[in-house]
């Protein structure tokens, strides 16, 4: 039975936080909420290094966090580096460091994978989360580095897109024009207009957003507790913010602190923070926005509790994984109809191969999704096809996806349409280690297969049943058209097929009387 005490620790560009909390009843408790301000993100994105003294204080923080976790008896945990460890260029060695000294292992986040964890702690309020998304919804996320905007269009995740324009990024460069304090509002508005300018004019047309969720550390838990605890606590008309903004303006960092939170206590960053969802709210015409109050330790624990089904599901991730690739598609002009008869055709033959494959459940969502963009070049190429798939693929941040995961699903599409040398060396295939090149291998062989079945583009056959028996992999096609082009591609890709399974796909055709 899975352990219901549970650690989250985020090591943050400004702050440490540890989180303990308990899983009671298919929900989350939270037990404990400790953090520490440490800034780490300014040194870590102007020079690329942490200074000594704040490596010190970093892993007297995490001895401290481990402390607390011993007096809790919490056994599992996990913690996480975001983009000031990110970004470090010795991030290996600091990383072993602080384990060989705090028996603590950080795990570096990939920009999407933090942001799908901040998306998660959102979520993990429920009821809330599900009812503001059922209208046109944006979510600004802050970090220290740099922001994500995400789009929701009828309760799925259909847009995400990174901008480096953080709070501490920010307020750096701010600080490096050696500028008068009083010019910083106005540098402010014209640095983040500039660039949310740019993704509305691509990502904004035709959308009518009504309300905009904010995750941050700066400004979130400010509107969090002026607004009372109450049923809409954290919910604040737009206009009612704007003046809230206003009145923080006149005071000092003092009352800031006394007002509105213990922790807050850097009004330049809450000034960032307010300048960045102002803007946002420029752009979308949003009417409402949303603080829920949550921070990255809350994702952290919504997925351990996800995986381990110590929580009640109220929203499928996955399918907003899916939503997101068809979004992708389409922005590349790409055939709806045949990408969701290929996507069938693929799960069909993934799941009668169980036996024999290996892959597991994630290696399934990225076959579903290399279904879904596997032409996605052809906007760029024809005759380049594998190469620009690849690219756009690789160069597009997939919120929910680890980088590793990116770099499969990228050669998957490749290697559908380029030669897939069996020498790992020569492959041309840029992935970590050989279970990756595994991985990559045999859900092109199903992608190939499936491909080929569909490769005059007709949907001769929607209608499909896979059996494996004795090493042969039997697929029946129930269709009265002519099949001959499916049958002569079918064969050579069955080839490629078998030298990856050592299993013989065979198409047989199956009439239906009249």
């Amino acid at each position: 039975m899975p352990n219901k005490m549970f650690a989250a620790i985020d090591v943050g560009s400004y702050e440490l936080n540890l989180k303990i909390v308990e899983f009671v009843d298919k929900k989350m408790k939270i037990i404990d909420d400790v953090r520490y301000r440490l800034d780490l993100g300014t040194d870590s994105y102007a020079k690329g290094k942490i200074p000594a003294d704040k490596v010190s204080e970093l892993i007297r923080i995490l001895k401290e966090f481990a402390g607390i976790m011993k007096s809790y008896k919490v056994s599992n945990y996990k913690a996480y580096g975001t983009s000031a460890i990110r970004e470090v260029r010795n991030k290996k060695i600091l990383i072993d460091q602080i384990e060989q000294r705090t028996n603590i292992k950080i795990d570096v986040l990939s920009n999407s994978e933090q942001r799908f964890l901040n998306y998660k702690s959102v979520a993990s309020k429920g009821v809330d989360f599900l009812k503001i998304i059922e209208k046109d919804t944006a979510i600004i996320d802050i970090g220290g580095g740099s922001i994500q905007i995400s789009l929701f269009n009828n309760g799925k995740l259909d847009v995400s897109q990174n901008i480096d324009i953080g709070a501490i990024r920010l307020l750096g460069n701010i600080k490096s024009f050696d500028v008068k304090t009083s010019r910083y509002e106005d540098l402010l508005e014209e640095m983040v207009s500039s660039q949310l300018t740019v993704f509305a004019r691509l990502y904004l047309q035709n959308r009518k957003i009504e309300n905009l969720i904010i995750v941050d550390d700066y400004l979130s838990p400010m509107v969090w507790n002026v607004t009372g605890k109450n049923q809409m606590q954290g919910f604040m008309d737009c206009r009612a913010f704007f003046d809230f903004v206003d009145t923080l303006k006149g005071l000092d960092a003092g009352v800031l602190a006394g007002s509105y939170s213990e922790e807050l206590e850097n009004k330049d960053l809450v000034g960032v923070s307010a300048a960045l969802i102002k803007e946002t709210i420029e752009i979308t015409g949003a009417k409402q926005i949303w603080a829920p109050g949550v921070t990255l330790t809350d994702g952290i624990a919504y997925e351990y509790g996800e995986k381990r089904h110590l929580i009640s599901l109220e929203h499928d991730f996955e399918e907003d994984i899916i939503a997101f690739a068809r979004y992708i598609s389409l922005r590349y002009m790409g055939d709806e109809k045949r990408c969701r008869n290929l996507e069938n055709i693929s799960l069909k033959l993934f799941d009668a191969m169980k036996s024999v494959h290996g892959l597991k459940e994630r290696d399934r969502l990225l076959l579903r999704m290399a279904a879904i963009l596997h032409e996605c070049g052809k906007y760029i190429s024809m005759h380049n096809l594998s190469t620009c798939s690849y690219d756009i693929i690789i160069s597009t941040e997939i919120i929910g996806l680890s980088h590793d995961e990116r770099e499969i699903l990228a050669n998957v599409v490749k290697h559908n349409h380029a030669y897939l040398d069996f020498d790992v060396d020569k492959s041309g295939i840029m992935l970590k280690d050989n279970d990756a090149y595994m991985r990559t291998a045999k859900l092109t062989a199903i992608l190939r297969l499936a491909n080929g079945m569909d490769k005059s583009k007709k949907q001769k056959f929607t209608d499909i049943k896979a059996v494996l028996k004795d090493n042969i992999l039997n697929i029946s096609v129930y269709t009265n058209k002519d099949i001959t082009l499916e049958k002569g591609l079918f064969i050579k890709r069955a080839d490629f097929f078998e030298e990856i399974y050592h299993v013989r796909p065979v198409i047989n055709q199956i009439t239906r009387l009249s």
